[in-house]
């Protein structure tokens, strides 16, 4: 781990050697995120290509100050780089099986919700499901209005609700997003971090962070609250 991150300060820095053998050492994880998305009209070295794009973006926007595992850290960036080139160059059709996928996904929201008490995240669903998390995400994608970052966001601070949020923005909207979580003090943004991105508990991030979970429940509210307001 020392060893990658010593190459991505190198990248960031200008070493384009660095940088190359970063990502011919993490060209296997593009590789695996790129056959989820076989089925989607591209060759599978296009997906291989295209998801390369997020993974040098995710060795240029890589931060230091979070304690987190590089690979996890770039794997939403390469598949929400694949997932931008999908919703950018595919025609607006959605297959029976996406409208199938995507309505029993909501009947499972509703169900899982009534019986935890509170709103299912989509790893939750997914394992209802018994599919693929990211079969959940591409059939709501599929089927979802186009949101603004004015429209207020529903369910309570601590919904999972905002991680799909984050997840289906567009580009000036990520870029706005960013820049209201670079507001954030170093421990707030470690925490939306592995909330969020890498899926952590609460109770994981608190042992992560050295505070309790009740702590980590109202800081990631208070977190939720001004980003809504910078929003």
């Amino acid at each position: 781990m020392e060893q990658t991150r010593l190459l991505i300060r190198q990248s960031q820095q200008g070493d384009s050697e660095a940088r190359n053998q970063l990502v011919e050492e993490n060209l296997a994880l593009v590789r695996s995120v790129a056959s989820r998305f076989l089925d989607r009209g591209l060759e599978f070295e296009d997906l291989v290509q295209i998801g390369s794009l997020g993974l040098l973006k995710a060795i240029r926007d890589f931060n230091f100050e979070f304690e987190v595992r590089f690979s996890t850290y770039a794997v939403p960036k390469i598949m929400g780089e694949i997932k931008q080139h999908l919703r950018h160059s595919s025609p607006l059709q959605v297959s029976r099986s996406l409208k199938k996928l995507a309505s029993e996904a909501i009947s499972a929201k509703d169900q899982l919700a009534q019986t935890l008490g509170r709103s299912p995240t989509i790893s939750e669903i997914a394992t209802h499901l018994e599919v693929e998390r990211e079969e959940v995400v591409t059939a709501l994608d599929a089927v979802a209005p186009v949101y603004s970052l004015q429209a207020p966001l529903q369910g309570t601070d601590d919904s999972p609700e905002f991680q799909d949020f984050i997840a289906t923005t567009e580009d000036q909207e990520h870029f706005l997003l960013k820049q209201a979580l670079e507001k954030l003090e170093p421990q707030e943004q470690q925490l939306i971090l592995l909330r969020y991105f890498a899926e952590r508990s609460q109770t994981e991030v608190a042992e992560t962070l050295g505070i309790s979970q009740a702590q980590i429940s109202r800081m990631e509210a208070r977190i939720i609250r001004q980003l809504r307001h910078e929003l």
